[in-house]
């Protein structure tokens, strides 16, 4: 019986710890792209950026853009484009303080400090990039 019950136990952390693993197939709109960007904090298009709560959206680069936010404890930077969606015109998403929300007629808003839906669960959160402060130039790149 002892024996049975240990492998129960094994399946059990078996099943367990893999399905941590299994990607989610629905968070499968963006796509993994190679990106190094860099923005100097002394251009008038970013001095924004020099304060605490302020976001710039730079067109060209990831999916959809990127949206870099000042989160007071540092530098964020995020895909621009909805990844609950299909990457269209309307995916991509807009700055409103601390908030984007794509324009599409699910019109999904997403927390740009924490990159988690709001309102509404949604399945897949916003895309992180790396932010490197170097200066006043911060080096965002891939993974």
């Amino acid at each position: 019986m002892k024996f049975s019950s240990f492998r129960l136990l094994l399946l059990i952390i078996f099943i367990f710890s893999c399905s941590s693993n299994i990607n989610d197939s629905r968070c499968n709109f963006l796509l993994n792209l190679d990106i190094y960007y860099e923005v100097n904090l002394n251009l008038p298009q970013y001095s924004d950026l020099n304060f605490v709560s302020n976001s710039v959206y730079v067109p060209d680069v990831g999916n959809g853009g990127i949206i870099i936010v000042n989160s007071g404890t540092g530098f964020l930077a995020w895909d621009a484009s909805d990844p609950n969606h299909e990457i269209l015109p309307c995916s991509i998403l807009n700055i409103n303080g601390l908030e984007a929300t794509s324009s599409c007629a699910q019109q999904n808003t997403y927390s740009l400090i924490t990159g988690q839906s709001l309102g509404t669960v949604l399945n897949c959160t916003l895309k992180a990039y790396r932010v490197e402060s170097v200066g006043n130039v911060l080096i965002i790149s891939s993974f």
